[in-house]
């Protein structure tokens, strides 16, 4: 079956959801939802029962750019600097050194293996160097996976930003299998301009939408998320368009906004949360009908070495070297080492050398394909069990809220109080926005008049309000009234 615009429609959503009711009782089984995308999208393929043909690695390549936009932007938000501040060397480290330590071991393996020369098995290597954001990400929070100390948000850190990495040296290895007659000294300054641009555009790009999201007063709530959308597509195509790591540049903006005072902060939230599942979902199963099985038949041989090699000694071989100058337990390190898990973002990076026409570039793919499948089968099937094996895991009584958690936390404030807001007072004339309110605060409602009002961010606050705030501790009522200029004064509240 050929897909037109008549159907397209109609396939993708039987598709989707077949993937959401099966995936719905995956995890019983201990079986990865990502599996079970793949799987649903090669059966619906040309060689599968659907006998959809798609063999369109442009449109693939397209369909994998949108949707790790998505994936990263997610995964950005939901990162709390505050977690990550206390590892953020750690991941940085695994996240550049690891990644390329990975690729140039592997690589030479490949080179040493097959007929591949050595800068196609570095290329190769190159594509999966990486850990997946989409794999960690979905797999550790919908097992609600609770790890010791700093592991947890050490893995999501670098998962969430070692893709650029790989991404720069997909890009310097396929130029050098392109043009052999280059050095790798001649592509140092791309690697540089691209990594630099990124992070500077990237943390750019997160103030300007701070302010524009800040500041513009759309009419609609839902218009929110959609403004954020157009922000993050603007710092991948103009960071890209300079010549910098779009990805890396999406990343770092996420992170910003992630840990600012927002307008509708929680409404976009929970957009992106189900935006990044959507493209999860979309990006699997496209890689999927891309795949022709017949073509991995004849590599698992090979296929099951390289992979083999990936898990047991080049991701551990890499995690050692990056994590040296640190002080960490051998069995963190182990365990950061088993969860190197490879999922869509090679398999998009593969699409590459398919569309530059390189002589090997269908043999990668299909490794590569395979390499990946094999990665979150073997690994991701196995990290509640070996985080209970090495000791990492925390009991279940005593496991930590994650930043997604927290928006429920508005429903378990055990303080409350009614606060009215005098004429000379700080917040006269200021949005709630603007008060920086702790995490742990929130105006539930305002008494304005006879009038209740229920406030979002860009709600000003008058002379004579008052404000019913819920707070998470008694204690914390005092960030509140310094937020609110009345600090200096006893306010008149009321339990």
């Amino acid at each position: 079956m050929n897909i037109g615009i008549e159907n397209i429609l109609l396939i993708g959503s039987v598709l989707l959801l077949i993937s959401l009711v099966a995936g719905k009782t995956s995890y019983r089984f201990g079986v990865p939802t990502l599996i079970l995308f793949l799987g649903i999208g090669m059966l619906a393929g040309s060689e599968g029962i659907g006998g959809i043909h798609f063999d369109n690695p442009a449109v693939a390549r397209f369909i994998g750019i949108v949707s790790l936009n998505f994936i990263l932007f997610s995964g950005g938000l939901d990162t709390n600097w505050s977690s990550i501040k206390p590892c953020f060397w750690k991941g940085f480290s695994l996240s550049t050194l690891g990644v390329l330590l990975t690729a140039v071991t592997l690589g030479t393996f490949v080179w040493l293996l097959t007929d591949f020369t050595i800068f196609e098995g570095l290329l190769l290597g190159a594509i999966v160097s990486s850990t997946d954001a989409a794999a960690v990400f979905s797999i550790l929070r919908s097992q609600k996976l609770a790890l010791k100390g700093n592991l947890r948000s050490t893995l999501e850190f670098e998962s969430g930003s070692n893709d650029p990495m790989a991404y720069v040296l997909v890009l310097v290895f396929l130029g050098l299998v392109m043009n052999q007659d280059q050095s790798l000294i001649t592509v140092l300054p791309v690697f540089v301009r691209q990594m630099a641009l990124g992070g500077i555009a990237g943390y750019a790009f997160g103030r300007f939408s701070k302010f524009m999201i800040n500041k513009i007063r759309l009419d609609f709530e839902g218009l929110y998320p959609v403004l954020v959308i157009a922000m993050m597509f603007l710092s991948f195509s103009a960071t890209d368009f300079m010549g910098g790591n779009g990805f890396l540049a999406v990343y770092i903006c996420a992170v910003y906004l992630g840990n600012q005072d927002l307008i509708h902060k929680k409404t976009i939230l929970k957009v992106f949360d189900g935006l990044a599942w959507l493209f999860q979902i979309v990006l699997f199963l496209t890689l999927g009908l891309l795949v022709f099985p017949s073509n991995i038949v004849p590599i698992i041989g090979v296929g099951l070495l390289i992979s083999f090699f990936l898990i047991l000694v080049a991701r551990p071989l890499s995690v050692m070297l990056s994590l040296a100058f640190f002080r960490m337990r051998m069995r963190n390190r182990l365990y950061i080492s088993w969860v190197g898990l490879r999922g869509a973002v090679p398999i998009v990076f593969a699409t590459y050398p398919l569309l530059a026409g390189i002589d090997k570039a269908d043999m990668i793919f299909n490794v590569v394909f395979f390499v990946s499948l094999t990665s979150v089968i073997i690994q991701g099937t196995t990290l509640p069990l070996l985080a209970r094996w090495l000791h990492v895991a925390l009991p279940e009584r005593v496991k930590r809220r994650e930043p997604s958690d927290m928006l429920l936390s508005e429903r378990m404030k055990s303080s409350m109080v009614e606060v009215a807001i005098p004429p000379k007072a700080g917040a006269v004339g200021k949005r709630i926005i603007d008060l920086h309110f702790p995490p742990h605060a929130i105006i539930a409602m305002i008494k304005r008049d006879d009038n209740y009002i229920t406030p979002n961010g860009n709600t000003g606050l008058k002379a004579g309000d008052r404000l019913v705030i819920l707070s998470e501790t008694e204690e914390g009522l005092e960030e509140v009234f310094n937020c609110l200029g009345i600090s200096d004064q006893v306010p008149p509240y009321a339990q």
